[in-house]
């Protein structure tokens, strides 16, 4: 993509990434909702050349309903939305080869492949760095530090995330651990009292088996934390703290649970830094004490 595609198309996620968000997102969707989605999906050129009154009436839905169906599929209205079915109407009719991500056709060479997604990657971080809520952080670093124990939820993708704080954290000294299991995460979390700290890891926000332990720990009196893309998600009602990472672009073969997997890093990797901060003490000689355990293994 050139740049001024890029600053075109800023505003939601890119054209070669809609037909996939649909497919994603329509089992979630109503059914009203649904046609308005296929609908653009199906032809965007057709599409592109309606106002919100004439797609509305193409679909038997409302403008209310197509407004709504544009910000679910991630663009601030419908104008934003038409710009991305042009530019989609116009890379088909272009005849060039078909993207498998967002910058990548299916003819580049794997030199372009590997300097494409560097940048993509390099993008992600600072898009999440300069997002990334420092007071927010430090409140999480806070608790973290002087918690009697930390239970991270994470599913999927998110779910590596969790096992990675969770193993850092256990290597300072910290009782921590993550949970991908929905039954074993909410019966944990029960568990969880006022001093204890929980942290949910959703790109989404709206991940029912990571939502349903962090609300419990946090009606249990548990500090809790959510690290993820939608700020305004299910998970951030029962967050005291909400850490917010990049929403990447998506596309078929590289959705959002990969994607969005290095902001998530990132912000585990500032929070765990954090906390080995404000314990230095007895965090340097717990990580010492590790690698001494592990040493014999690395000398085979």
């Amino acid at each position: 993509m050139t740049h001024e595609v890029k600053e075109t198309f800023g505003r939601g996620p890119a054209p070669a990434a809609l037909a996939a968000k649909v497919r994603m997102l329509a089992p979630s969707m109503t059914r009203s909702m649904q046609r308005v989605a296929e609908a653009v999906a199906n032809d965007p050129a057709g599409c592109a050349a309606l106002t919100v009154t004439g797609l509305a009436e193409l679909t038997g839905t409302s403008e209310a309903t197509v407004v709504r169906t544009a910000r679910l599929l991630g663009y601030p209205g419908y104008r934003d939305l038409r710009l991305a079915l042009a530019g989609l109407a116009a890379q088909q009719q272009s005849g060039r080869a078909p993207a498998i991500t967002t910058d990548i056709a299916v003819d580049d060479p794997i030199a372009d492949v590997v300097a494409k997604l560097a940048q993509d990657e390099r993008q992600t971080l600072a898009d999440t760095a300069a997002g990334l809520d420092t007071v927010q952080l430090g409140a999480a670093v806070t608790a973290a530090a002087a918690a009697r124990r930390i239970d991270v939820y994470g599913v999927g993708a998110s779910g590596l995330v969790a096992q990675d704080l969770a193993q850092k954290l256990l290597r300072i000294g910290l009782i921590a651990h993550a949970h991908s299991d929905p039954h074993l995460a909410v019966t944990n979390a029960v568990q969880l009292r006022a001093g204890d700290v929980a942290i949910a890891i959703t790109h989404s926000g709206s991940t029912g088996d990571v939502v349903e332990p962090l609300r419990a720990a946090f009606e249990h009196g548990a500090t809790t934390v959510a690290v993820t893309g939608r700020p305004d998600g299910a998970v951030t009602q029962y967050a005291d703290h909400v850490l917010t990472t990049s929403t990447a672009r998506e596309s078929e073969l590289r959705p959002a649970a990969m994607s969005s997997r290095t902001s998530q890093l990132l912000v585990v990797d500032c929070l765990f830094v954090g906390v080995a901060q404000r314990t230095y003490e007895t965090a340097a000689p717990a990580l010492a004490a590790s690698y001494e355990a592990l040493a014999h293994r690395h000398r085979r």
